[in-house]
């Protein structure tokens, strides 16, 4: 796409401001990136701008204008009537213990939708913990599938416990998680439902948080090991 760049750059005192220069981002009026791979490094390198809040993008994969509120990106548009909006994409580091997403949910949507894809652990078959905020007890949660080998029921329980305990996958081969929050933000009980991968059964889950905390981040934590790259995806419900 002609409009997309790969910095935000930073002008010094007496440097000549060239035609090129001001075409950068002439075309649109905001940085028009390619992804948010791309819009990451665009800030804060050698002659760049310092990402700051109220700095304004646009992504031409998804077609969306974002705004940084500070701690992380958020959507301004297009409207996503009865829809799912992306709200952030977090790359998760390298080598990490855990990997938090700051600024995911906000009273702009009552509902959310989680994916984590790629990546690797370093411990094949983690489990990967949930936790809302800086909450550590009161989670409840109950997960019913069968093994691949015999058809048994695995039968799992979280029961007033210090997080999910199996929100996701870790392989070295792949990352994988897939869940809804319901009122994460919202001064109510929030509610989770979703799905995990192991190497010997993959169940169903639902479960709650017992109390009624408006959170606005959350963290995914592996049982042993660390996690190096993958992506963090949050996803809000269009209200209307």
């Amino acid at each position: 796409m002609p409009n997309e760049q790969t910095s935000v750059p930073l002008f010094a005192s007496g440097e000549v401001l060239t035609a090129a220069n001001m075409n950068i981002s002439a075309g649109t009026g905001v940085p028009v990136f390619a992804t948010t791979v791309t819009r990451d490094a665009a800030f804060g390198g050698t002659s760049e701008k310092v990402l700051a809040e109220g700095q304004l993008c646009y992504l031409s994969s998804t077609n969306v204008v974002q705004y940084y509120d500070g701690a992380a990106w958020a959507t301004v548009g297009p409207a996503s009537a009865g829809g799912l909006t992306l709200i952030t994409a977090q790359t998760i580091g390298t080598a990490v213990g855990f990997a938090t997403v700051a600024g995911a949910f906000s009273s702009t949507y009552d509902n959310y939708k989680v994916v984590v894809s790629g990546g690797t652990a370093s411990v094949n078959d983690s489990q990967l913990a949930s936790t809302l905020g800086a909450t550590a007890t009161g989670y409840y949660m109950s997960y019913s599938g069968v093994t691949y080998a015999t058809s048994a029921a695995t039968l799992v329980a979280n029961n007033n416990a210090s997080s999910w305990t199996r929100a996701g996958s870790g392989f070295t081969n792949g990352l994988d998680a897939n869940f809804e929050l319901v009122s994460p933000n919202l001064a109510k009980t929030t509610f989770i439902t979703g799905a995990i991968i192991s190497a010997g059964s993959a169940r169903t889950y639902a479960g709650y948080l017992d109390n009624t905390t408006q959170y606005t981040a959350f963290t995914l934590t592996p049982d042993g090991g660390t996690l190096t790259g993958g992506t963090i995806y949050v996803y809000g419900y269009a209200k209307a």
